[in-house]
């Protein structure tokens, strides 16, 4: 089994390509689509397959899926990107790599998406069977990209497509969770955040990249306990600024997801059930 990975190169890819690596079997192996050589280089020394090329270009990933037998696409684009890019990279390059892969003959493929595709709250948390709904904080390109991208990916006849939503991600040094302050410091102090660690993150994708049966399936990601405001503030050391509990929390179910579904189709376990056990372990 011959496995290419976009995105490699990003927060979400550059930890879950080592443990792909860490537990594939000598019959099976990795290929990861970078644009920069020096970038690839770590992942070589690990083990896979380098090609070198842009999501966006159909040459490249021609490359790229020739003889793969699956792909996890974790490439994403946002946080501060001009709208054409979120959407080209999260949209049109996701849904032509889809394409590319059914012409070359790869049998499953993972679409890493984002529970930000629910929108507004329903007053409970958001389960998989859940539309789309436009509106609230934090709607924007990046959101409604990956929902199309999701519907038109699913909609690929002969090819078993599977998706995957994820929360907020952190952990591991990664940066999210100083920069979730940017966000919690203009909160109500009980507005809360649904997150996940990369180690569970991770573990979340290489269950639903292996598991026999599923395609057509979505899958929530996410751990156990969301985050306050209140809590993010102590969680990165900082002073709560007393406003924080002046304010309302307009749509308390925001980005609440339910993984009631991968825990129980796919044995998923949180290995940090809250950001306090990751803190605790050391691994923030």
């Amino acid at each position: 089994m011959l496995t290419l990975v976009t995105g490699a190169t990003g927060q979400v890819g550059r930890r879950f390509v080592p443990r792909l690596l860490g537990q594939s079997r000598p019959d099976e192996r990795v290929r990861v689509l970078v644009r920069d050589a020096a970038r690839g280089e770590r992942f070589a020394e690990l083990g896979a397959e380098v090609v070198l090329g842009d999501l966006r270009d159909e040459d490249a990933l021609g490359k790229a899926v020739a003889g793969a037998d699956a792909v996890v696409n974790v490439a994403a684009s946002f946080r501060g990107v001009p709208d054409e890019e979120a959407w080209a990279v999260n949209h049109a390059a996701a849904v032509v790599l889809g394409q590319a892969a059914l012409a070359s003959g790869v049998r499953r493929f993972v679409q890493v998406s984002t529970g930000l595709v629910y929108g507004t709250g329903r007053g409970r948390p958001m389960i998989e069977e859940d539309e789309s709904r436009p509106g609230g904080r934090m709607w924007g390109a990046y959101p409604d990209a990956k929902a199309t991208a999701e519907r038109e990916l699913l909609a690929l006849d002969d090819m078993d497509v599977r998706v995957a939503r994820l929360p907020f991600v952190y952990g591991e040094g990664d940066p999210h969770l100083a920069n979730s302050l940017q966000w919690a410091a203009h909160w109500a102090s009980n507005q809360r955040l649904h997150m996940g660690h990369h180690a569970d993150v991770a573990q979340g994708l290489l269950r639903v990249l292996h598991a026999p049966g599923i395609a057509g399936r979505i899958y929530n990601i996410a751990d156990d306990a969301p985050v306050t405001a209140v809590e993010l503030h102590l969680l990165n050391g900082v002073e709560i600024p007393a406003e924080l509990h002046e304010r309302t929390d307009p749509d308390p179910w925001l980005g609440i997801m339910s993984t009631e579904r991968i825990r129980r189709e796919l044995g998923y376990r949180p290995l940090f059930p809250t950001a306090w056990s990751a803190r605790d372990a050391g691994v923030l």
